[in-house]
């Protein structure tokens, strides 16, 4: 496969174009410091990774707002450390504070160029502007988990994702899949027959952080540090 046989890019945005794990360590330091939590930041990231995919599957239909409110409660009740209201709803309501990437607005832009963009993300929609405003990124496409009903690694997703492909006017087999978690995107994106690029934003680092363990070995297609490293491998190919 060649870089020219595509004519969209369907990204993840959270781990991928938004820097999630410095958003949720911003509100999990200021709450582990406040309550005398001796946990590191990865520590904390593991261990909310758990608690957010197993809420994502027990309550699909929740805005992500209240799955991140749900997640802290039952992270402090695992670490018998009390979370008040008020800071599991202030954590909910967060997710438009989470900074961008700093490559992802530049390298967005030069796919662009080239690409139909899409975004498909474990997010409600809300939720989503907020993010977009930071990214200033204009997508074609854009599919939450509050539009399906359901969370990444759902493979109703990714079907979401395919009747999203077939209303843009993209054919089938020209959409190449962009993320950075191996659990909820690249093993259901091949599931579903899509190649992907792995933004492995955590290549300097041990463990999975924020996301969980990929619970089968996946094999992504391209796999790239950044998103800058990525648009210059698109540029970089022969025309």
């Amino acid at each position: 496969m060649n870089f020219a046989d595509f004519d969209a890019l369907s990204f993840d945005c959270y781990g991928t174009l938004i820097d999630w794990e410095a958003g949720i360590t911003a509100v999990f330091r200021r709450w582990a410091d406040a309550r005398g939590l001796a946990m590191s930041d990865e520590e904390l990231l593991t261990a909310f990774s758990t608690h957010e995919a197993e809420t994502e599957a027990v309550h699909p239909t929740a805005l992500y707002p209240e799955i991140l409110a749900r997640s802290m409660r039952a992270l402090g009740a695992q670490l018998g450390v009390p979370v008040s209201d008020q800071e599991a709803e202030a954590f909910g309501a967060s997710v438009p504070d989470w900074p961008a990437f700093p490559d992802s607005q530049e390298a967005l832009e030069r796919l662009a160029k080239r690409y139909t963009l899409i975004i498909l993300s474990n997010v409600d929609r809300t939720s989503f502007a907020g993010s977009n405003k930071r990214l200033g990124v204009t997508f074609t496409g854009i599919v939450t988990a509050q539009d399906v009903g359901s969370y990444k690694p759902s493979p109703r997703n990714f079907e979401a994702l395919a009747v999203e492909r077939e209303r843009l006017g993209v054919p089938d087999g020209r959409l190449l899949h962009v993320a950075q978690s191996l659990f909820h995107d690249h093993a259901p994106a091949k599931a579903a027959g899509l190649p992907t690029v792995w933004i492995n934003r955590r290549h300097a680092q041990p463990g999975w952080g924020a996301t969980p363990n990929p619970q089968a070995p996946v094999t992504p297609d391209w796999e790239y540090p950044s998103m800058a490293a990525f648009a210059d491998a698109v540029d970089a190919e022969p025309g």
